[in-house]
């Protein structure tokens, strides 16, 4: 598939309230218009909790369960994390659902010290790149932005999305790392953020993006509102692109050694 079309909630979540946030994600989803993938925010049935002995289900409890049910009622895959328990131990999971039910994860790496995330969740250990409806797809979660090694490009992906709770208070990182992967990866970026305020009483701005592979913002949601879009995004374009500008054939050699990879074919 040359066109890829995307859609994307930034909204604000309901703290460690899973149901209402089923409630208005699952309206929202089944109104948009036809697209490819919905991606949602990090944690977006708890906000950025750190309760998850109270908050996380199993990866097959009844919050998979619906996100599995309401892709297929939508048509739509849906994208996004969640806080779950695995094998005694609590991750911070992005899953990739379609609507033929078929899941891909990836486990946070880099687990936010300065919010004590490395006390309740286990990072993760590998890197994961989806293949679907012709695309290569790496998901990454909030605070994996701050680490470009982590996502080098080594024509591995052609789109990477980033979902988070990432504070306003730091809203000119997250803006500028943004533009800065998708430049230095040669590839679309992503970057899916709430609104409103956390448990914490940590306040969100959004600042949802869509950039092109050259760092040209395709879409800029304003910020500090609630707001769901959409884009349609081109292989064509990206390929040809890459070929008229083959930066990354000039890239360092270096690799990330002891690394985990594993590709989903969905």
């Amino acid at each position: 598939m040359s066109n890829l079309t995307l859609s994307y909630l930034q909204i604000d979540l309901a703290w460690e309230d899973s149901q209402a946030n089923r409630q208005a994600i699952e309206a929202a989803v089944l109104e948009l218009d036809i697209c490819d993938i919905v991606v949602l925010p990090e944690m977006f049935l708890t906000g950025f909790t750190m309760s998850p002995e109270t908050c996380a289900e199993p990866i097959d409890g009844d919050n998979v369960q619906w996100l599995i049910d309401l892709a297929s009622r939508s048509g739509k895959a849906l994208a996004g994390s969640l806080s779950v328990s695995v094998a005694g131990e609590h991750r911070n999971r992005f899953l990739f659902i379609t609507p033929e039910g078929r899941i891909a994860k990836y486990d946070k790496r880099h687990l936010f010290t300065m919010g004590d995330e490395p006390k309740h969740y286990t990072a993760g250990d590998e890197r994961v790149i989806i293949h679907y409806k012709g695309w290569r797809i790496m998901p990454l979660v909030c605070y994996d932005l701050r680490f470009p090694v982590w996502s080098r490009n080594c024509d591995e992906y052609d789109l990477l999305i980033y979902v988070a709770n990432w504070p306003a208070a730091r809203r000119v990182a997250w803006r500028s790392l943004l533009q800065a992967r998708a430049v230095e990866n040669l590839t679309y970026v992503v970057g899916v953020n709430r609104v409103g305020l956390d448990g914490y009483e940590l306040e969100y701005a959004g600042d949802s993006q869509v950039i092109s592979f050259d760092g040209e913002l395709l879409k800029d949601t304003e910020p500090f509102k609630a707001a769901i879009e959409s884009v349609t995004i081109s292989k064509d374009d990206l390929n040809m692109y890459r070929s008229r500008f083959p930066a990354a054939a000039d890239r360092d050699a270096f690799s990330l050694s002891g690394v985990k990879r594993r590709v989903v074919e969905l």
